[in-house]
């Protein structure tokens, strides 16, 4: 849509909040007749609420249900699920819904910078940022955006110039994102999560495989879940577009994979069938754990597709830093590691980390989510020394662990204040020996006791800290 298209045009935002205020902003930049309707009505809305109406924008607090009279099209936040009641009676008046990707999308001026797009249900803003340090690293101009750090609006609309983004997007963006078309895009791993926003997992599944819809050069899936390989097969994409699988075996021709320790290409070489390029070696991933080398080829599969060169993706993996509270070692206390992956908030993450270490003493718990942890511990049970059990829904782990590890010690600390973390971590050392990893992965959200999973990771954080002084 070119700008005088938005002149007149009445558009309502539904919901405040971090992508809400700055679509509106921007819809009215364009002449948009903006009205934005919120479902709370409390003090921060109101500061926010007079803050847009100053630059011309309409709020309705208090009523996010109701369509506003003359709306032409609905540009919502991520977090408004689809079965809201706004938008059903946008259906019934045959008016369109997107979010704010798709707005960002069609927002694009000519020329604009090509999207490797990144979703899975666990380790995308890894990948997302790992692509991004490999693109930097040969000499593009690109910025990790999206669901991270940099918002699409911002990138589309801003001054810098790019050649290519890295674009992280959730089940819940893309849902909302009817036109998008990346260059390439991956699916990283599929698990139930965000059911209760999705209704069903079949749609959860449905909604991720929208990002490859309409891709010109890459599909890229995890050939160690067949599900993300159906979605390809699913996919209407441009013709030559083609299936680029990621695996932490040898790899096949159309793959990349691991062998003897290096990450090698048998997809973007001359002649696949009996060549392989090598990339970079396991041991330039940070932390070289399993999962994270999935992260690693998968980045390394778009940046292939994108045509960067072998030598660097070697040198982007080794430039990376992994943010805080992703598997993130803390300390060595009386030779035992101290792990935080207090991202680990769903059961699928939690697997993950999990797997990368050996023996563990386990800190888990907080809101499950709904989640159940039978083959979570099952798959665990013969790695763990101990765990250490905290948050709201920490029975639904005992009860787990009782039918099948019922060997393993449990400590179950009846106390969801965030003072609970240091008696967890002291419970934790108590329980390990030298040479062991206590690894708090909860498998669980953190809002029962934390304002948010940094929070958590914080806390153990400073709980380790305060146990080594103590050793010292």
């Amino acid at each position: 849509m070119s700008n005088q298209d938005w002149q007149g045009k009445h558009v309502t935002v539904a919901g405040l909040g971090v992508s809400g205020i700055p679509a509106a902003k921007v819809l009215r930049g364009l002449g948009a007749v903006v009205t934005v309707v919120n479902d709370g009505d409390d003090e921060r809305s109101r500061t926010q609420a007079a803050e847009l109406e100053a630059q011309g924008i309409t709020v309705r607090l208090g009523d996010g249900a109701t369509l506003p009279e003359s709306t032409e099209l609905i540009v919502t936040t991520p977090g408004w699920k689809p079965d809201k009641p706004l938008f059903t009676a946008a259906a019934e008046a045959n008016v369109p819904v997107w979010g704010d990707v798709e707005l960002a999308w069609r927002l694009r001026g000519p020329g604009a910078a090509p999207w490797l797009a990144v979703t899975g249900t666990n380790g995308k803003t890894t990948t997302v940022r790992m692509l991004a340090s490999i693109l930097e690293a040969a000499g593009l101009r690109t910025a990790a955006v999206g669901n991270i750090g940099v918002s699409l609006l911002d990138a589309v609309l801003g001054d810098e110039e790019y050649d290519v983004l890295a674009v992280e997007l959730s089940s819940y963006q893309l849902h909302w994102a009817p036109s998008l078309r990346a260059h390439s895009a991956a699916v990283l791993n599929l698990a139930p999560d965000h059911l209760d926003w999705h209704g069903s997992m079949a749609a959860y599944v449905a909604d991720k495989g929208r990002i490859y819809e309409g891709n010109r050069v890459a599909c890229v899936y995890n050939a160690a879940d067949p599900a993300t390989e159906d979605l390809v097969r699913e996919a209407d994409v441009e013709e030559g577009c083609r299936a680029i699988g990621f695996t932490l075996n040898t790899p096949g021709p159309s793959q990349l994979g691991v062998v003897d320790g290096i990450l090698v290409d048998r997809a973007f070489v001359a002649n696949r069938q009996k060549q392989a390029q090598e990339l970079a070696e396991v041991k330039d991933i940070d932390p070289p754990a399993p999962h994270n080398i999935a992260n690693a080829l998968a980045a390394a599969a778009l940046a292939r597709a994108f045509g960067v060169e072998p030598a660097a993706v070697r040198d982007g993996l080794r430039a990376f830093c992994p943010d805080p509270h992703r598997i993130e070692h803390v300390a060595d206390v009386a030779q035992v590691a101290y792990v935080d992956d207090s991202k680990a908030t769903n059961t699928h993450a939690a697997e993950a980390s999990l797997a990368a270490y050996d023996p563990i003493v386990w800190i888990a718990g907080g809101l499950a989510k709904g989640a159940t942890f039978d083959e979570l511990v099952t798959g665990a049970a013969g790695r763990l020394r101990g765990v250490v059990l905290i948050g709201r829904d920490r029975e639904l782990i005992r009860e787990a662990l009782a039918r099948h590890a019922p060997e393993v010690p449990v400590v179950d600390l009846g106390r969801t204040d965030t003072g609970a973390m240091s008696e967890a971590v002291r419970e934790a050392a108590r329980l390990a020996r030298p040479g062991d990893t206590v690894l708090m992965a909860p498998a669980c959200a953190s809002m029962d006791m934390f304002v948010n999973y940094n929070k958590r990771g914080e806390a153990f954080a400073d709980a380790v800290r305060a146990l080594a002084a103590e050793s010292a």
